[in-house]
């Protein structure tokens, strides 16, 4: 990450892991750079889509805007663990060397695979949302539900947007191909359209009538049974939106000043995004109206059709599904690199760290992950099966990654006071975190016949690899 700093191994006798520790001062992370951090970490493509999944669960507008706040609280709550995490164990390997140290090394390799499996998911589901947005532009019937009504052109669309999604994969696994410059500059134009596109879905607020303005509360009045389950299943869209701020465990040790400065960020990022997120959802309502926003999928191409017409539609779902593919490049870049981690731990085989001596591309990897986000969409053919099922994988990850701190905080005890972060209302906001996850993962369990059985495969997924680890160290002896 810093260029020039040489590095050397250190090791504490009381943790024997290994820290990086550099051998004059390294360059350190300001409030607005970890803030910015933040924010990019957690506005992805799932701000295009999940809102209608949210609001299709809701019974009104209030329990609608609740999920997301709520989604920001838990978010805020994870982010500050997640902090703390990273300031006490600043190790290279990420997730698996925290797991391992706290938990046992079968589960750490469990949640590494189920989060890259969770992470091609991810891929899938948004590489489908790039098939909604484009096909509404060649084909701009299927927005007519009397249209879709009839299975046969049901079913021809879902086949047309399962291809355009997996012809995204493959370009940009070509892109991936030919090394890390040309991908990280394809990356840099398709984040600027993201930003563009952002910016867009706020500014019908300042054009847009108030016609379509949300019904009035009180014509709904569900139990508070009905209630909570509604407000469970909207959490699950919205824990999509609001993911990534988990990554904040990779900067507890490169913050200046990081007793002050994280939980400063981290407050200031999670607000930019709760603000940004209710605006645009907001937008959202009094564009499209609640009612109707429950039944769409291409939201944002929608909100511009109605405020500036037809072709602005056409040409805001051309922007999106560039948006959509600026995520499946990321991560195409991103995931690889940790299969080549875990290959250099043994964890996985040597295979995976196989890299063109060319352009230095992890090419197993690559076709490995690009792979499994095919069979991936082939499972599920459509968003929401996929969102169910990521979630819940990402559940386990949250539960045990953040519970992490219960233990950290005592095996590192000696670190308090040394400068580190050390989150306030401890263990309220790790206990908060993790109670809402398991939240999350009972309501789509419960779910059962809208989720196809996503919890079911979601635990069949991690069972088996916690077996495959064990059969993995069996062979591995015999073979000794």
């Amino acid at each position: 990450m810093y260029p020039g700093i040489i590095k050397i191994h250190v090791y504490n006798s009381f943790r024997k892991l290994p820290y990086l520790q550099s051998m004059t001062e390294k360059p350190k992370l300001s409030l607005f750079d970890f803030t910015m951090i933040v924010v990019s970490l957690v506005i992805g493509m799932g701000i295009f889509r999940a809102p209608a999944n949210v609001a299709k669960e809701s019974p009104d507008t209030f329990l609608f805007f609740a999920a997301w706040i709520a989604g920001g609280m838990i978010a805020l709550c994870g982010a500050l663990t997640y902090a703390e995490i990273g300031s006490r164990l600043p190790v290279v390997g990420g997730y698996y060397k925290i797991f391992s140290y706290a938990y046992h090394p079968s589960i750490a390799f469990a949640i590494n695979c189920i989060i890259l499996v969770s992470n091609a998911a991810s891929l899938a589901a948004v590489a489908l949302v790039g098939g909604e947005y484009i096909t509404a532009v060649f084909n701009p019937s299927i927005k007519d539900p009397e249209f879709l009504k009839v299975a046969a052109n049901a079913e021809f669309i879902q086949w047309v947007q399962i291809t355009i999604a997996i012809i995204a994969i493959l370009i940009f696994y070509g892109v991936n191909l030919l090394g890390l410059k040309m991908s990280a500059k394809t990356q840099n134009i398709l984040m600027m359209i993201k930003i563009v596109l952002i910016l867009l879905l706020i500014a019908p607020i300042f054009f847009a009538g108030t016609a379509a303005m949300p019904a009035p509360l009180t014509h709904v009045s569900p139990t508070l049974k009905e209630y909570i389950k509604a407000f469970g299943i909207g959490l699950v869209a919205v824990s999509f939106t609001y993911g990534g701020y988990q990554q904040t465990i990779n900067f507890g040790a490169e913050v200046k000043m990081p007793a002050r400065n994280i939980p400063r960020g981290i407050f200031l990022g999670i607000f930019v995004i709760i603000v940004l997120y209710l605006t645009i959802n907001y937008a959202y309502v009094k564009v499209i109206g609640f009612e109707e926003l429950k039944g769409a999928k291409n939201i944002a191409a929608i909100m511009a059709s109605k405020v500036f017409g037809i072709n602005a539609e056409r040409v805001l779902s051309g922007f999106l599904f560039l948006s959509v593919l600026a995520y499946v490049n990321v991560l195409l870049m991103s995931n690889p690199r940790v299969m080549y981690a875990m290959s250099e731990d043994k964890i996985l085989p040597p295979v995976f760290k196989r890299t063109n001596p060319k352009t230095g591309v992890i090419t197993v990897s690559l076709t490995v992950f690009a792979a499994i986000c095919i069979l991936v969409i082939f499972w599920s053919r459509d968003f929401d099966t996929i969102l169910s099922f990521t979630i819940f994988l990402d559940s386990f990850g949250m539960i045990l990654s953040a519970a992490t701190i219960f233990i950290l905080r005592k095996k590192t005890k000696h670190l308090d006071g040394s400068g580190i972060y050390k989150m306030k209302l401890y263990p309220l906001l790790p206990a908060i975190f993790i109670l809402s996850y398991v939240f999350v993962a009972v309501s789509i369990a419960m779910d059962y016949k809208n989720n196809k059985n996503a919890a079911v495969i979601g635990l069949s997924v991690l069972i088996a690899f916690i077996i495959l680890y064990f059969l993995g160290k069996s062979l591995k002896k015999t073979n000794e």
